[in-house]
This record gives C-alpha cells, structure tokens and sequence, in this order.
C-alpha cells in the first residue's frame, strides 16, 4: 500500500469513526475483516494518532475555522482536517506542504469544491502560525 493509499484508508476510517461509538481499535478490526483491507503501520498510525490527540487537534481547528464551529463543518472536511493536521503536528517525516496537498486532494474526491477551498485555507493558516 503506498502512503496515498495508506492515507486515503486512514481519512476514511476517521470519516467511518464520526458515526460510530465503537473503539479505534474494534473499527480497525471490523474494516480489516469486512473490506479486507491489510493495514500498514502509517493508517494505522494515524488513525490511532488521530484519536490519541483528538483534543489537541480539534482546538487547533475551533482556533482557526474563524467563525465555524466543528458541528458546522461538513463531516469529510472534518475528517481531512483531522488528519493533516495529525500529519502536520506529530509526523515529522512528512513535509507540510505534502499533508496540505493531500488533504485538498481528499476534499476534492469526496466533498465539494468549497470544502477543499475551506480546508486549504485552515490548513494554511495553521502552517503559517508555526513557521
């Protein structure tokens, strides 16, 4: 699985996660035996990561969606904003830019064009405050 791929999978277990009580770690399980899908460690890493620091991550967004409350942003572009910003914050080894670009690329796959527009925005303003 490359890293897109593994990143895709982990956006959509995030997205899956929205709708569901179960634990990261059920949601992981059922997925692995229902789309047959075999983790590498990056989805899982995320994934986990993603919801180990959801606090974090989640006020980095309230702090900058000016005006937007996390009920009010669409569940997908919640889903990519979690995830780069997880990229962004605890993975080192990729480039900001790189969790940027891909997350714009999620929002245009699976949302519309103005979220992919409000996500960038976000996401470059939270990469301009840690320069």
């Amino acid at each position: 699985m490359t890293r897109k791929q593994a990143r895709e999978e982990a956006f959509i277990l995030i997205f899956e996660k929205e709708f569901n009580d179960e634990s990261v770690e059920n949601i992981l399980e059922i997925n692995e035996a229902v789309r047959e899908i075999v983790p590498d460690e990056y989805m899982k890493d995320a994934f986990i990561g993603v919801y180990n620091n959801l606090e974090e991550i989640d006020n980095c967004i309230s702090e900058n969606a000016k005006g937007w409350s996390l009920k009010r942003i669409s569940k997908v572009a919640l889903a990519v904003l979690r995830l780069a910003i997880y990229e962004m914050k605890f993975v080192d080894s990729i480039p900001v830019s790189v969790s940027i670009n891909e997350a714009v690329e999620l929002c245009k796959k699976y949302a519309t064009k103005d979220d992919s527009a409000f996500v960038n925005g976000i996401l470059a303003t939270i990469s301009k405050a840690n320069d």
